[in-house]
């Protein structure tokens, strides 16, 4: 008998996404429809225009604008909750206790260190799996820079870079694909200072506008972070640098693609080809989802597993909270909240627009 599946947060039409609402609902529907052993049977947003629309595209016969009823009346076997990191914590500990099995829950975890832990612990207890959209593990590019990081084409690692616009919606990926190189190694501590003039808003989540952090790990290998501002200094999405050589995904660099590699003592890159796949891509998400659900049926493990990326979600305030103390921070952090709100709220950062300020 197929399992149920329900979502907890529609969002708008995909058509009208923007940074309030990219309808992430949509991409897991998606992948669910590709599985023969799931059924879409139920949905949930605040908008009752916006889950009539989901509803009918994907052949959703039950619509709810409470999740708890949702819960309650359909008892669905996996849940997809696509709302904003703020809402994360209570949904998810919600569905828990409701018993659903499986948890498939968009990036990054909670809006709180604090958060996050308590969202994995209530799933442990429950006996929960609780997954996150992390797709990038899945991606040919991401996938080969693994295979030749393990054959010993670099050497061994010693670095791990990495670049983008925040450390916290579009960075939570960095974060994550550094534990995947890295062999899930937890961090060990943090040394982090960030920029926040002004306001950069996502999602209804503070984002700063850049970022330069260090980060040691368990095994020896460094972290090395720079993002807004500061992103030019990887200058691509992930740098592995071994002692033999070097791998680039995402690079800036003219004519690079995707993937290239490049041996210690050598002047030329080696462009790979990774048979069309880039940094993104909707069969990433339809392939982290089938493996979820996989480890759910068959109780294994998926590498979307909370396990994995509460490591990557202690990194990312470990460097708001490093910035905050202005001091390195060893890893779990002792702080239970969220570094960089605090330092909106009490006025250490006034990430007010520019205008706003001269004017002030």
């Amino acid at each position: 008998m197929a399992k149920t599946v329900a979502f907890i947060g529609t969002g708008r039409k995909a058509e009208k996404a923007s940074l309030s609402g990219y309808a992430m609902a949509y991409t897991h529907a998606q992948g669910y429809e590709a599985l023969d052993d799931v059924e879409m049977v139920a949905a949930c947003d605040l908008v009752q225009e916006n889950v009539d629309a989901f509803a009918e595209r994907w052949g959703i016969g039950q619509t709810f604008e409470d999740y708890h009823e949702m819960l309650a009346q359909v008892q669905p076997d996996i849940v997809s909750i696509c709302t904003w990191p703020h809402l994360h914590e209570q949904m998810t500990i919600d569905c828990a206790r409701a018993g659903v099995g499986l948890i498939y829950c968009e990036k990054p975890m909670a809006d709180t260190i604090g958060g996050a832990r308590r969202m994995l612990q209530a799933c442990d207890e429950a006996g929960t799996m609780l997954c996150f959209n992390h797709q990038r593990r899945y991606g040919a590019p991401f996938r080969m820079a693994k295979e030749m990081l393990d054959a010993g084409r670099i050497g061994k690692l010693q670095r791990i870079e990495w670049g983008g616009s925040n450390i916290y919606d579009y960075g939570s990926h960095n974060f994550d694909m550094a534990q995947y190189f890295n062999d899930e190694t937890p961090p060990e501590w943090i040394m982090a200072q960030v920029d926040y003039h002004t306001e950069s808003y996502w999602f209804g989540a503070h984002n700063e506008n850049a970022c330069l952090g260090l980060i040691a790990y368990e095994n020896g290998v460094f972290g090395l972070v720079a993002t807004g501002d500061m992103q030019g200094v990887v200058a691509c999405h992930n740098k592995l640098v071994g002692s033999d050589g070097v791998i680039e995904l995402g690079s800036a660099a003219e004519g690079a693609g995707a993937l290239r590699v490049r041996s210690a003592g050598e002047s030329e890159w080696e462009r790979i080809d990774t048979d069309g796949e880039g940094m993104h891509a909707q069969e990433y998400i339809n392939r982290a989802i089938a493996d979820s659900v996989n480890a759910f049926l068959t109780g294994g493990r998926s590498m979307m597993d909370a396990h994995n990326a509460i490591h990557g979600t202690e990194a990312i305030f470990g460097c708001w909270e490093s910035a905050r103390l202005r001091a390195r921070v060893d890893v779990p952090i002792e702080a239970e909240d969220n570094a960089l709100n605090a330092m909106v709220e009490d006025a250490q950062l006034d990430p007010r627009p520019e205008a706003a300020k001269e004017t002030s």
